[in-house]
């Protein structure tokens, strides 16, 4: 195939991408398994895109977390936050599985004041709340928006203790262990929201290379009763597993509310709780 073409076909699934779905956060490893000699080195990059892997929107300034298989918490070292990415070092010297992880928790809603409805400034968190709701202000409806993505890499032998539940947002709970995946093998994940099975939610996993494809390959899978989804994987390499709840902030807006006589001015309407989560996985061939 020459370039040209490979342009075009790239141009098409970009394009066919952008349709299907906004930006994607995502932290990319440089391997997930690693052999536990106890001086090992990891490199993760991450970043804002919408073709998966690829550095195509502005870097963000994320604080990453990295949970080592004892619990504690391990120190990010050389981080470098760049124009288009943010990439770090994480020394592996345990054996067991590590998480690596972004988390952010916002509060979103609405009140009364004066008899309008004002909305909370974007990036209102939990602590700001109480300044964020000026004196006066009846009729408050808040909800949490959560969103989390992660990585997993293991050192020897994959450990569990690592995926403990917070009890905040999506959280993914392993069936089937995220760094011990092969092509044509089931995998089950359980998904929790609050601490409790996620039931009824659709998760996807897209692979990698986008760019380089006219297909997306996404495959589809919705929880069951007990937050469990299920994948049988096509091919090697990195995926990108995601699910969510609740819609985009000003989705609601699409139709206008019936006007309300001066008399009773609007209620502010209840926001809807919101939640995301992502996962990059290796699939081994």
């Amino acid at each position: 195939m020459t370039r040209k073409s490979l342009l075009i076909v790239a141009a098409g699934a970009a394009l066919a991408f952008a349709q299907t779905a906004q930006a994607r956060q995502w932290l990319l490893p440089s391997e997930t398994m690693f052999t536990g000699s106890g001086n090992e080195w990891l490199t993760v990059d991450a970043a804002n895109s919408t073709d998966l892997y690829y550095y195509d929107h502005p870097g963000q300034p994320w604080d990453a977390v990295v949970i080592a298989p004892d619990g504690s918490v391990v120190p990010v070292e050389n981080r470098m936050v760049g124009k288009l990415r943010q990439v770090f070092d994480v020394r592996i010297a345990q054996s067991g599985t590590y998480k690596i992880s972004v988390t952010s928790d916002m509060v979103m809603g609405s009140y009364m004041l004066g008899g309008e409805k004002k909305m909370l400034p974007r990036g209102t968190t939990p602590a700001g709340l109480a300044a964020a709701v000026p004196a006066g202000a009846t009729d408050v409806q808040t909800a949490e928006m959560n969103n989390r993505f992660e990585t997993f890499v293991t050192a020897g032998e994959p450990t569990t203790s690592v995926f403990a539940s917070t009890g905040k947002g999506i959280e993914m709970i392993p069936v089937t262990h995220p760094n011990d995946l092969a092509v044509g093998e089931p995998a089950t994940f359980q998904f929790l929201i609050d601490g409790k099975p996620a039931a009824g939610i659709d998760v996807v996993a897209i692979p990698g290379g986008v760019r380089y494809r006219a297909d997306i390959k996404q495959l589809d899978a919705k929880t069951d009763a007990e937050g469990k989804a299920h994948f049988t994987w096509p091919e090697a390499g990195m995926y990108w597993v995601s699910a969510s709840i609740g819609g985009r902030r000003g989705e609601a807006a699409a139709t206008p509310p019936t006007p309300t006589p001066p008399a009773a001015p609007p209620q502010p309407e209840a926001p809807q709780r919101r939640a995301s989560y992502a996962m990059t996985v290796e699939v081994q061939g």
